[in-house]
């Protein structure tokens, strides 16, 4: 076994199931900014939920995205170059999710606020469509040959696989934001969230669980259905527990069910980082696709002292901003008038 591609493998597996675990909720409440919030002080709940945090989430993709470049330049660039114009779509999407968190609240019209809710919901799905997309399709496969280059047109890369993904990003990021607003709001969201995702939940992971099956029908382990059982087993608990209104477990259950599910798909695909549906031969695995050894040392000392840094910050974090949060304590939407003429109102009157 080659250990450092193995370890670097092992840890851009936990990269990606950290970015899904953080931003999977992040993308979701921005989702249910049209499809749950009833009126504008819900929407701000939802916002107020996500403020303090939804950037520092964002990280993990860079850092994920970083660590494939790094420490498996061949894998970083077929991926890339194969969906050029799905992850064009999700920059984008996250570009006009950004904006519209900053500009929601700078003019106090409805026209206004509802411009930027679209943008922040439209903007949530195609940015967790398109990452579902991308992760599905390197555990199942695109037309590569012998260089690692696509064969195909410019939508050679939308694949029933690729849909699949997508919505198990899409859908498990809506169940996993009701389980965060279960736990971070209180009154009739919290409530209503509970009702949502006691509903919703069974219905809401059938797409990442067929997503795991199919990996595993194609390439599964003794070990990879053991973590796909663990999954089941989480998925079922998080259920039961958020009936019974334990929403802190059932939170916590549901991010086991979806680190067992990663583990599960990407233990199966081991030792091949991205198959190629023309030929296995043309296979990319750790062994053709990484860096040197040097290299992955290198990265390795580089990791040991800054992943602890960035994973001490957001716990810091997310304890600061750990209380509820309800729509009483929303104020009144107002316009914020430029300095310049706040002062010529104050010397008029």
């Amino acid at each position: 076994m080659e250990t450092l591609p193995t370890i670097w493998f092992i840890a851009i597996a936990v990269l990606w199931t950290g970015y899904l675990f953080l931003e999977g909720f992040d993308l979701g409440v921005g989702m249910l900014m049209k499809l749950f919030a009833r009126n504008d002080k819900e929407r701000r709940v939802l916002l107020n939920t996500v403020g303090p945090v939804w950037d520092g989430n964002e990280v993990w993709l860079l850092t994920a995205g970083g660590a494939t470049f790094a420490a498996f330049p061949n894998w970083y660039a077929s991926l890339f170059s194969a969906l050029y114009l799905p992850l064009l779509l999700v920059l984008l999407g996250l570009i006009f999710r950004a904006v519209a968190f900053e500009y929601r609240g700078k003019i106090n019209t409805d026209r206004w606020r509802t411009t930027w809710d679209w943008a922040i919901a439209l903007g949530s799905f195609v940015a967790a469509f398109g990452v579902g997309a991308a992760l599905a399709l390197s555990t199942t496969g695109l037309p590569l040959n012998a260089n690692g280059d696509r064969v195909g047109g410019p939508f050679a890369w939308l694949t029933p696989p690729a849909i699949l993904g997508g919505f198990a990003v899409v859908l498990f990021a809506l169940v996993h934001a009701l389980a965060f607003l279960m736990l971070k709001t209180d009154g009739e969201i919290r409530h209503r969230a509970r009702r949502w995702l006691i509903r919703w939940l069974p219905l809401g992971l059938l797409p990442i669980a067929g997503w795991v099956l199919l990996v595993q029908f194609q390439h599964g382990k003794w070990w990879s259905w053991a973590l796909t059982g663990l999954a089941v087993i989480a998925a079922v608990c998080a259920w039961v527990l958020a009936r019974k209104a334990q929403e802190g477990k059932a939170f916590i259950l549901l991010g086991g069910f979806l680190a067992s599910g990663t583990a599960a798909i990407f233990s199966a695909v081991y030792p091949v980082v991205l198959p190629s549906t023309l030929d296995p031969a043309f296979n990319l695995t750790i062994s053709n696709a990484s860096s040197s050894d040097y290299t992955l040392g290198l990265m390795t000392v580089v990791a040991c002292i800054g992943l602890p840094l960035v994973i001490a910050y957001q716990a810091w974090t997310y304890w600061v901003f750990r209380r509820r949060i309800s729509a009483e304590l929303i104020p009144q939407s107002h316009t914020v008038l430029p300095a310049v003429l706040q002062r010529a109102l104050t010397r008029q009157s």
